[in-house]
């Protein structure tokens, strides 16, 4: 009997041991692919870094170029002018201390000094040669604004008072991408869906349609330069932020206003000093990059809607 009852015992036990292996088992099958799938992606940490060795070499050869003060005179378009057509020509008076300073564009490098060219608040548009008219293509009807501002070959801008300059303006009649670019007389001048090339090619872009905020040229002003497009190779880290500040002053300097910048959608990290800042650490892909000024209630400080800019970049690394 004695037996028996343990033949019965180890026919139940054997049976719910080998059920309760294969329930273990499975699960920790399923555990092992779930952790396979859910991989968190690499987390990118960007740093603050000195200047780059290749720009402290490219400043010794320049010479005295960068303790210039340019100022900048914009000659057309004129402050309020009316302008017929969708082509809008930009000329600039270039003078000051300039030590050497000179926009220009090295053929072999495709580089050199150059003039940040802004359309309302759309990306800046690099103007080398002052000799001839800078054109703004396909620029649609309304008030636009213009600011400009002198740029060494890195994009870095010049700080000093009367380098920068704002004018506002309206067009008629203005651009279409489906149309002809009309020159400021109304006369068709190229086809913008063509790829043929005119018989004197200007500098120049044709724009995407916007119109200028209203901007009161006497408040704060934060303009957003850099960084902007596309980053390859030994330009893609460390990156430069860069902007223009008029009528305001930051905390570092003397004044109660901040500058703060976020990347994609990391911490806000904050300017306190108006000069340029190198970030190391970037990912191959696309980011965002956001510049505000602030007040000294920390609030965006509004002026037609250009004290907050967003702007994206590509990292190709």
């Amino acid at each position: 009997m004695k037996k028996l009852s343990k033949y019965y015992l180890v026919s139940i036990v054997i049976p719910v041991g080998l059920f309760l292996f294969a329930a273990c088992s499975g699960g920790n099958d399923n555990y092992a692919t779930a952790t396979k799938t859910v991989t968190p992606p690499p987390h990118q940490t960007l740093t603050v870094v000195p200047r780059p060795q290749s720009i402290l070499d490219l400043m010794k050869q320049r010479g005295e170029q960068d303790q210039a003060k340019p100022l900048l005179k914009i000659l057309t378009p004129a402050k309020d002018a009316v302008i017929n057509g969708s082509t809008v020509a930009v000329k600039l008076e270039l003078n000051g201390d300039l030590k050497g300073y000179m926009p220009h564009k090295d053929p072999a490098t495709g580089k050199g000094n150059h003039i940040h060219v802004i359309l309302d608040n759309q990306p800046y548009e690099a103007y080398y040669e002052l000799g001839q008219p800078f054109e703004l293509r396909n620029v649609i009807a309304g008030k636009h604004t213009l600011r400009v501002f002198p740029s060494r070959p890195w994009h870095e801008s010049y700080k000093n008072d009367g380098a920068f300059q704002m004018v506002s303006f309206t067009v008629k009649g203005g651009g279409d991408a489906a149309k002809p670019t009309t020159t400021n007389t109304g006369q068709t001048m190229a086809n913008n869906n063509s790829s043929a090339t005119p018989a004197t090619p200007r500098e120049g872009k044709d724009m995407a349609s916007s119109t200028g905020g209203d901007v009161d040229a006497t408040k704060p002003l934060l303009t957003y330069s850099r960084p902007k497009g596309e980053y390859k190779g030994a330009d893609a880290d460390p990156i430069m932020i860069d902007f223009w500040l008029a009528n305001a002053k930051l905390k570092g300097d003397g004044g109660e206003y901040r500058v703060r910048y976020i990347i994609d959608d990391d911490d806000p990290r904050y300017i306190d000093k108006w000069e340029p800042i190198w970030l190391s650490g970037w990912l191959s892909g696309k980011h965002t990059v956001r510049l505000e000024l602030l007040g000294k209630d920390e609030m965006p400080v509004e002026n037609g809607g250009y004290n907050t800019t967003t702007r994206e970049i590509t990292v190709v690394k």
